[in-house]
């Protein structure tokens, strides 16, 4: 991923805001520690199976302690510290989710804001320009609202009459204005965006509650998030194996009488607690929060965290060729003579056709006649020049001069033009060979006519971005087939995705070819993703598992995506994978480190708990501990501050590298299956000797 990639509106609040811990604000970090202890609440608790049974043992210690202190217990002072530890176990625990759900919070309290806030002239009669100022909040669906230069946008809407420059850099932070107008897929407009230029008149398609704003709001919120299915089953396995544990532990009693003597309750909530999968069970909402607050960062709103999983386990990835594989306005390449015409001569008769053609590719026209052949522009008014503007039904454009009458334009159209002209002109073969190479290398060929006289062909090529091919080879190590979806003829678009590295591609692609292409790789077990911004795109989008809309699409295309881009850059949908990868790459990977850290807790706890009894367990007492209090509290100690040292990266996230399944597997056994176990040892061992040499155990 790029590194570099700006971070949009919805961060621009903490940017200003002075950091704190792993680049959080201050104000986020003191909010998270009030938020933990809200957190405590048993209903709110309840939702993390683990945390809520820490919960239950840590009052249980309490208990004890006020029993012990009341009955003048001598080890009242273990108690304590045990009760203490498990306290703060559970309150980092709520410190790690709150810390996720903060950075959301404070991005949706500007928009909360921008949506309170804001008034709208809202027309009784839609044709006219009389209006009554209501708030935006008191909008419904089928209101029509006048929104003029200096205004903002009251709620998301389709522009059924006017034009308008609109400022959309609250929303996607881009500060470029865009252009929105009635009609076309350039229609849809979003609440809390900003007209600067001219009016518009908008019909309201989002019911209160509902709108884009409203969505935003809820979802960064971390609090409103819902779990997703592999979320779910993980909180199942975790809740299972506490159960397992709890039996467990309640017959330890029961061994340690018939040897001859007793294990204290605390002991045993010490045990039990270092026995359950804590680490993960706190970090496990943190990694979910912190992996949706990843897209938004990337200017990417994902509708659920069930799409975000679903990226990260895609199989087929659809690609618009324009805009995402190729960078969208084809450049002149090369000018193609035919025999008797010279380089120079085609050159110069196709810029003078391309003076007044403002699209992309009739600039690079000019430019290239200019780069290769010293050809600048002229004064035409001496000429007396009459620019005939490029239609969709001549498909040609041009200029008349004196003396001359030059177009440029679509083979046939050209052809049929000199026909016409001149019905007994002799089309040559030369110029049909040009135009298949021309078409046989992925181009766009346009013939050049003088009047009656055939001069050449200019090649139109589509530019492969650059890196993509790469990018696409990265994607395959990851065991994800990419399929071009063009409306380019086949052998164009053949020659595209050959250039780019494509696995494969959709030619003269329609709706229903898109769909159908869509549920046939689904009926084969595999993901599908996909991007798109019109409303013949709202299909694909709606069937596909990861539909990616454009914000600047139409309300269909929006509306039938489970993630919407805000930035509106269709090549993001690479990006989206790999964010959705590295969510289920750092659950993995925390998940095993939790697994594999209590094997060290087990060596540490178990054999002081024991050893009095059988003492043939002192040989798993290899850190060679102090004292079993100082092992139990270590251990507790430990479990603790393990949870709060991997907030960061559970709301960084495991960085992903493209690799096979096999190696990515081995990487996360060899550094946090190993590492799982390594540090434990260390880290227990190190607060044992800190412990002791202060007293406290």
């Amino acid at each position: 991923m790029n590194d570099n990639m700006k971070s949009g509106a919805f961060s621009e609040s903490l940017i200003h805001r002075k950091r704190g811990v792993a680049g959080i604000s201050g104000d986020i970090l003191r909010i998270a520690v009030r938020d933990s202890f809200r957190k405590l609440d048993p209903r709110t608790l309840v939702r993390n199976p683990v945390m809520f049974v820490v919960e239950i043992v840590a009052a249980l210690a309490t208990v004890i302690l006020l029993r012990d202190i009341l009955a003048g217990h001598p080890g009242v002072g273990f108690t304590a510290q045990i009760a203490f530890w498990l306290w703060f176990t559970v309150l980092f625990a709520n410190f790690a989710e709150a810390v996720a759900e903060g950075r959301g919070k404070a991005q949706a309290e500007n928009l909360r804001r921008t949506r309170t806030q804001t008034q709208a002239k809202r027309l009784a009669d839609p044709k006219g320009r009389q209006f009554e100022s209501v708030s935006a909040l008191k909008l419904k669906a089928g209101d029509i609202v006048l929104v003029e230069a200096g205004d903002t946008v009251p709620s998301d809407g389709e522009v059924i009459e006017g034009i308008a420059s609109v400022d959309e850099s609250a929303i996607t932070g881009e500060s470029a204005p865009v252009i929105r107008e009635s009609g076309g897929d350039r229609s849809a407009v979003t609440g809390g965006t900003r007209v600067l230029s001219d009016w518009i008149k908008v019909r309201i398609t989002a019911a209160p509650g509902s709108t884009f704003l409203d969505r935003m709001i809820a979802l960064v919120e971390g609090a409103v998030r819902q779990k997703t299915p592999n979320e779910i089953a993980l909180n199942i396995l975790l809740a299972g194996m506490t159960i397992i544990f709890v039996f467990a532990t309640v017959t330890i009693p029961s061994f340690a009488s018939f040897a001859g003597g007793s294990v204290p309750v605390v002991v045993l909530v010490a045990l039990f607690v270092t026995l359950i999968p804590t680490t993960i069970g706190a970090l496990l909402s943190a990694i979910g929060i912190a992996g949706m607050d990843r897209l938004v960062k990337f200017n990417v709103l994902a509708m659920s965290g069930r799409a975000v999983e679903a990226a990260g386990d895609v199989d087929t990835l659809l690609l618009d060729k324009t805009g995402t594989i190729t960078l969208g306005n084809r450049q002149a390449s090369e000018f193609l003579p035919l025999p008797g015409v010279s380089e120079r001569e085609l050159a110069d008769a196709a810029q003078l056709a391309s003076l007044s053609d403002e699209t992309p590719e009739g600039r690079s026209i000019v430019v290239l006649a200019k780069e290769k052949y010293g050809l600048r522009g002229r004064e035409m008014a001496p000429l007396h020049a009459t620019f005939v503007p490029f239609s969709a039904q001549t498909r040609m454009s041009g200029v008349d001069l004196e003396g001359a009458s030059i177009r440029k334009g679509a083979s046939d159209s050209i052809i049929a033009h000199v026909r016409a002209l001149n019905p007994q002109i002799r089309i040559p073969a030369e110029l049909n060979n040009l135009v298949e190479d021309v078409a046989l290398a992925g181009g766009t060929p346009l013939v050049v006519a003088n009047g009656a006289r055939l001069l050449g062909v200019i090649h139109l090529k589509d530019i492969v971005k650059g890196g993509i091919r790469e990018r696409f080879a990265a994607l395959r190590r990851m065991g994800i087939r990419t399929v071009m979806i063009t409306g380019d003829n086949p052998v164009t678009a053949a020659a595209i995705a050959a250039e780019s590295g494509v696995d494969d591609f959709l030619a003269q692609a329609t709706p229903e070819d898109k769909l159908a292409l869509i549920r046939k790789e689904q009926a084969n077990g595999k993901l599908v993703a996909m991007c798109g911004d019109g409303t013949n795109d709202a299909p694909a989008l709606a069937q596909a598992d990861v539909g990616v809309a454009m914000q600047t699409g139409t309300q269909a295309a929006r509306e039938a995506g489970n993630m919407v881009d805000l930035d509106s850059d269709p090549t993001k949908l690479i990006e989206v994978v790999m964010i959705g990868k590295q969510l289920l790459i750092t659950r993995g990977a925390l998940t095993t480190f939790s697994i594999a850290n209590d094997v060290a807790k087990y060596f540490a706890i178990i054999p002081a708990m024991f050893a009095a009894f059988y003492p043939s367990l002192n040989i798993l007492n290899v850190m060679h501990l102090q004292t079993p209090q100082s092992a139990i509290l270590s251990a507790i100690i430990f479990n603790a501050f393990i949870i709060i040292a991997l907030i960061p990266l559970a709301l960084r996230g495991v960085r992903y590298r493209p690799q096979t399944a096999g190696r990515l597997l081995f990487r996360n056994l060899m550094i946090y299956g190993v590492g799982g176990v390594v540090v434990p040892f260390i880290g227990i061992k190190l607060i044992d000797i800190v412990i002791s040499a202060v007293g406290l155990a």
